[in-house]
């Protein structure tokens, strides 16, 4: 059944690529991506289901795994890839390019199948593997719209994003070579084999290797000072493409340094490799701070927001035991539908005003009363403010810090938190609350774009007020996946 399972999973989002450039009908490509978006989602609900069950389970001579932690990954993959599809029907139709609509579909879906296959991975080359194939599906979607901005924000992503990932080829590499003075030769690089030899190998060994795959899937998850493309990429790529490389993607790469770093605790390598991820987490949650009160365009905002949001998920793997562990994934999930929203509502801010820019964006909810409600919910919610889910999620990794006798580390991120919270409110302040300069009134988004905007932030309040008792037994599986089975 799982086995199954897993095929529907990874066969919906293939199928629907190949459809798509088959029939290579703008119509039929958006309703084909759709319908793989559903079961795409309805499969990863109930892979994670399964994986609640505990135990790992492998398929394919042993090179797919679904665990907790992968099956999670996937499930927040699998809702932001669902919410994009059902924008991207309104919002694509904008455009004026039906000609290249099928292929845009036929990329998506493709983009959706590296980022859910991704996870899946039980062999640390085939999970390089994966990643890179996001990059090279993904470049095609930044550059999608070919205006120069696009083109050079394209160029640039897969220049530095595909340097990075060289690195952690590298990395890989260096801990296989560290493994075969202990296992051989020749062995399966499977995430349990790496994790069961490493008490025996080399700790120098595995701490350089950590290093550099941190600094590798560091890049491509969007940590500091590695980040550099993320702001281009996430804001000049559409609205939909923006979402899933925030909101899916990212994730999907943090969770190769989250792997690497239970094999560097297995093999007993001191507080370098735990210290280094933390370091890198709070200096991208600086970084995201000090650009976030700067920021004059409204799509970067959001992605200097990703940079944030990602450093504090790196805070919560990095202050690790269950209670940093289970932050971090709440914050996954609760980040995943916020940023969906931030983006969409960005995306149709700029297509209603046409412009990019804060200050040609004013009055949005006198001019956009159906979406500026939504849009200002989303904006309070990603600061960490309660009643949503990312305050609970940031308060879980917090109290992980002074537990985990990081109290520094945990003051640190507080204050910068409430930096980022003034400062991005403040551009809210501006749109919502001045005159836009130099704009007409600006047309009334379609319900496509609206509603997913209902459907992320309806979730994301229920997550804030609540947090389910199922989670907290599912986040202790994947701590204790993550260490190995020690409690």
């Amino acid at each position: 059944m799982a086995g199954t399972l897993l095929v529907v999973l990874i066969g919906a989002p293939a199928v629907a690529a190949a459809a798509a450039l088959v029939v290579n009908r703008a119509r039929f490509a958006e309703a084909v991506n759709l319908i793989a978006a559903i079961i795409a989602f309805a499969a990863a609900v109930l892979a994670v289901r399964i994986a609640a069950g505990g135990g790992m389970r492998v398929w394919w001579g042993g090179y797919i795994l679904l665990d907790a932690p992968g099956a999670w990954v996937v499930l927040c993959g699998a809702i932001v890839y669902l919410l994009a599809s059902i924008y991207a029907v309104g919002y694509m139709r904008l455009l004026g390019e039906e000609e290249r609509l099928a292929r845009f579909y036929a990329l998506f879906a493709a983009f959706a199948l590296t980022i859910l296959a991704g996870p899946l991975m039980n062999n640390a080359g085939l999970y390089w593997i994966a990643i890179e194939l996001t990059t090279l599906v993904s470049t095609f979607l930044v550059a999608f719209e070919r205006e120069a901005g696009a083109m050079e924000a394209a160029w640039k992503y897969i220049i530095v994003v595909s340097a990075g990932i060289s690195v952690a080829l590298l990395g890989t590499v260096i801990l296989y070579w560290g493994g075969s003075f202990v296992l051989g030769p020749t062995y399966d690089l499977t995430w349990e084999t790496l994790r069961q030899a490493a008490p025996k190998m080399n700790p120098g060994i595995l701490t350089l290797a950590f290093l550099l795959v941190l600094v590798g899937y560091g890049t491509k998850v969007g940590l500091a000072p590695m980040h550099t493309w993320l702001p281009d990429a996430h804001s000049e790529s559409p609205a939909p493409v923006s979402a899933m490389l925030s909101g899916a993607l990212l994730n999907a790469a943090m969770l190769g340094i989250v792997r690497f770093l239970s094999i560097a605790d297995a093999a007993g390598t001191g507080r370098l490799p735990r210290g280094a991820f933390i370091g890198l987490g709070l200096f991208s949650v600086l970084v995201g701070a000090l650009f976030i009160v700067r920021q004059r365009g409204v799509k970067r905002l959001m992605a200097y927001s990703s940079v944030e949001h990602m450093g504090i998920m790196a805070l919560g793997f990095g202050f690790g035991g269950p209670l940093g562990v289970a932050g971090a994934l709440y914050h996954m999930l609760n980040h995943s539908l916020n940023k969906s929203l931030m983006f969409f509502g960005a995306g149709n801010a700029m297509r209603a005003y046409g412009t990019k820019r804060i200050g040609g964006i004013g009055q949005v909810m006198e001019r956009l009363p159906a979406q500026g409600g939504l849009w200002l919910a989303g904006a309070a919610a990603i600061t960490g403010a309660p009643p949503f889910g990312l305050f609970l999620s940031e308060l879980a990794i917090l109290r992980a810090g002074f537990r985990g006798g990081y109290a520094w580390v945990a003051w640190a991120m507080a204050l910068l938190l409430i930096v980022i919270f003034i400062g991005f409110l403040n551009h809210f302040r501006i749109m919502y609350f001045e005159e836009a300069q130099g704009t007409e009134a600006p047309a009334a988004p379609s319900l496509w774009c609206v509603a997913p905007m209902w459907l992320a932030l309806l979730p994301l309040l229920a997550l804030g007020l609540w947090w389910p008792q199922g989670f907290s037994a599912y986040f202790d599986l994947v701590a204790q996946a993550l260490s190995g089975g020690r409690p």
